[in-house]
């Protein structure tokens, strides 16, 4: 990575920044567009993870300055968590409650480890499939996403490693088992975005209980799910910490098979160049950042790197631009992509083509300052070689 690359993404990183409080991300153009009050929510926990990577690696205390200050604008000195309910049994607030982990270690601020207790009492309680799998919301019943794995997994079993003994490992790895069972694709080796165990929803197939196709931000969650949970076990379960790297290894495989000459990836992943489909940037940082770490933490063979820096520069060819007035922008981005709810989401193609792509939006923002970390890290590593 070149040096003028370097001075750009730190310049747009501190741009984004500067612009976004707690009431009013920059990145958060779901707040944006509602014009509603900012909740706690897993858009802003991406980006704030994104910038704790950022101080991990660097160790520029503004960056977690920055951060300590957003989070502390929703959680009290007892460790409640303004906006969240917990009645809502929705996996994407748990995401968000990662960061705390991080937050408690560098602060050793009680209220940080008060607020995880409440995010682990909801897992207690979360509904679940009858084979055990957490329902992704309350709202959709019986239906587990991809999406989820990643918001509440991790967490999970971090939880676990650090405060139970690593009680939830076993449940956790049967979840992941039931996904591989059910929702990967025999022919592709990809994963489908949302299986409903009931196969009542009209998104879902009568036989299989799966929708349709194969998003690719649903991948990307998933795949770093795999990478994330994994590094939160310990080598001594090594059994369990092998299950869940070579899952990984066997999805890189399969979606290396679709991976553009750019290095990017396509919205619906295995229809690249079909009319109305376009490479997108958010789900392509997540499968970079997934390979990426997966390599340093040697979860992946080494040169399996190469894919992931393809990936990493293929977006920033593509759609990483600074204006003639100094303005830098990050495109090709699906602001956001479901199944069902009041929209009508159908899972089709046309649906996924159909959501609006758009600019310097956190989903798309933060994997790429996440791969941007890893790159870093991996130059690092080299230079140490050397």
């Amino acid at each position: 990575m070149n040096e003028q690359l370097r001075k750009d993404l730190s310049a747009y990183c501190d741009l984004i920044l500067e612009k976004s409080t707690a009431e009013k991300p920059f990145w958060n153009k779901e707040v944006e567009r509602s014009g509603k009050q900012n909740k706690w929510n897993y858009i802003d926990g991406c980006m704030i993870n994104a910038v704790l990577s950022l101080y991990d690696l660097t160790g520029e205390i503004r960056y977690l300055d920055f951060a300590v200050s957003f989070v502390n604008a929703f959680i009290d000195e007892d460790g409640n968590v303004r906006t969240y309910k917990i009645e809502d049994y929705n996996l994407d607030n748990v995401c968000a409650a990662r960061n705390l982990f991080f937050l408690y270690d560098q602060t050793g601020d009680e209220r940080y480890r008060k607020a995880m207790d409440h995010f682990r009492e909801q897992l207690d309680a979360q509904p679940r499939t009858q084979e055990g799998n957490f329902w992704h919301k309350k709202i959709y019943p019986n239906q587990v996403w991809l999406d989820g794995l990643y918001m509440a997994q991790p967490f999970y079993m971090e939880y676990g490693n650090r405060f139970e003994k690593m009680a939830t490992c076993p449940d956790a790895i049967r979840q992941f088992k039931a996904v591989e069972a059910h929702m990967k694709d025999p022919k592709t080796g990809l994963y489908y975005h949302g299986y409903d165990e009931s196969k009542e929803m009209y998104w879902a197939d009568p036989v299989t209980g799966c929708s349709k196709n194969f998003w690719l931000r649903s991948l990307g969650w998933f795949a770093m799910a795999l990478v994330d949970t994994a590094d939160a076990i310990p080598e001594t379960l090594y059994y369990e910490k092998r299950y869940l790297m070579g899952m990984l290894k066997r999805f890189v495989d399969s979606i290396l098979h679709f991976q553009d000459v750019s290095g990017m990836f396509w919205q619906v992943a295995d229809q690249g160049g079909r009319e109305g489909n376009y490479l997108e940037t958010s789900g392509t940082a997540l499968i970079a950042t997934a390979i990426l770490k997966g390599v340093r933490l040697g979860f992946l063979p080494e040169s399996y790197g190469e894919f992931g820096e393809k990936a990493f520069n293929g977006i920033i060819e593509k759609y990483f631009s600074i204006g003639e007035d100094g303005d830098i922008n990050l495109g090709g981005i699906c602001l956001v992509a479901g199944l069902g709810g009041a929209n009508h989401r159908d899972g089709s193609y046309e649906y996924y083509i159909s959501e609006p792509v758009v600019e310097n939006e956190s989903k798309g923002v933060a994997p790429l300052f996440m791969a941007y970390t890893e790159m870093l890290r991996r130059e690092g590593q080299e230079k140490k070689a050397l």
